[in-house]
């Protein structure tokens, strides 16, 4: 068996290759491997810090296992490993909507909440959408409304082996990263929030490798794992293979700096009302913060936009009131497409 190998070089601190890495994945995702290996291979990597080859190698093997997703070409992605703590309101959800609005698609690949009180698939649950349709019926979706939710409970069924393993262990592991870089739709733009600033440089030259072609990997100096108006954000940025990183700041976008607790959220009901306030035009620091995502995301799927186009996009498609008959559009069709199948 592969995984024997890897732990004893993992332990070694030596790094397996994006191949190994793959194939001892491949070995778990196949429940072929013991609980005792699986946590062992996880707290080893986890001792001397995954490259971008393991991490890579992982999450090929992850798509490799999910449900099947119809092919997708230009698909966008906005999206946030979790784990800040910050118990925010759900901005790259929001911001998703009001990007699909624009005429962007958008694949919205979630789960429901780990580290704080409302996920992805809570909030639009709340919302009133059906968030365990099939690929099929997500993909007729990406097309007519132009944003699709693909819930990862349905579409990772092997996590099974490795979910009891993590909820023991306690600690991060290389699965903390993993869920973004798994989206079966295969999204070629990604705007990806981490947790943990050391992490940029790492998952955007793993988003390279997968064969993302443009990327935002960005982290909130305030600790979000999104782009931040109460405080600076870090940015690297993937374009035609090449890596550029930057800081940004709010007033640079003439948005006003806000305080942390003016995007903390609640429950899913909380946070879905607080998402269909700002579609439907309230002014304040949730809106900001979600333009300021959105804006980012629309200059990562349009290059010919600046961030600064984009935000004001973003700010005229909601004031147009498109932004909330995308979240309307988007319910009835999940509601019509759930009689269908009932």
């Amino acid at each position: 068996m592969m995984i024997k190998q890897a732990i004893e070089k993992v332990v070694n601190h030596e790094n397996l290759t994006f191949e190994e890495s793959q194939a001892v994945l491949d070995e778990i995702m196949n429940g072929e491997a013991s609980e005792v290996q699986t946590a062992s291979l996880l707290t080893a990597l986890t001792a001397k810090n995954p490259t971008i080859d393991e991490i890579a190698g992982a999450a090929a093997s992850m798509r490799s296992h999910a449900l099947a997703f119809p092919e997708t070409k230009d698909v966008l992605e906005i999206v946030g490993t979790g784990g800040d703590h910050s118990n925010t309101f759900n901005i790259s959800t929001t911001s998703a909507i009001v990007v699909a609005a624009t005429g962007t698609k958008v694949a919205k690949h979630g789960n429901r909440a780990a580290s704080s009180k409302s996920g992805a698939a809570d909030v639009l649950e709340a919302l009133g959408l059906d968030i365990n349709e099939t690929p099929a019926v997500s993909y007729e979706s990406l097309q007519e409304n132009n944003l699709a939710f693909l819930f990862a409970q349905e579409y990772h069924k092997s996590m099974k082996y490795v979910a009891p393993v993590r909820k023991q262990l306690g600690f991060r592991t290389i699965f903390n990263i993993l869920g973004p870089l798994a989206n079966p739709a295969h999204p070629t733009r990604q705007l990806l929030g981490v947790y943990d600033e050391s992490l940029l440089e790492p998952l955007a030259n793993v988003l390279k490798k997968l064969g993302v072609k443009d990327a935002m990997v960005i982290h909130g100096r305030d600790g979000l794992d999104e782009m931040t108006t109460a405080d600076e954000t870090a940015v690297v940025e993937l374009r035609d293979g090449h890596l550029t990183k930057y800081t940004l700041t709010p007033e640079q976008f003439g948005l006003k700096r806000s305080q942390r607790a003016d995007l903390v959220g609640g429950t899913p009901e909380d946070n879905g009302q607080i998402t269909r306030n700002i579609l439907a035009g309230k002014k304040g620091p949730q809106r900001d913060i979600v333009l300021l995502n959105a804006g980012s995301a629309l200059h990562l799927a349009h290059p010919e936009l600046s961030i600064q186009e984009g935000i004001d996009l973003a700010a005229k498609t909601i004031d147009d009131g498109k932004a909330l008959e995308e979240l309307n559009r988007l319910l009835a069709f999940s509601n019509k497409r759930k009689d269908v199948v009932a």
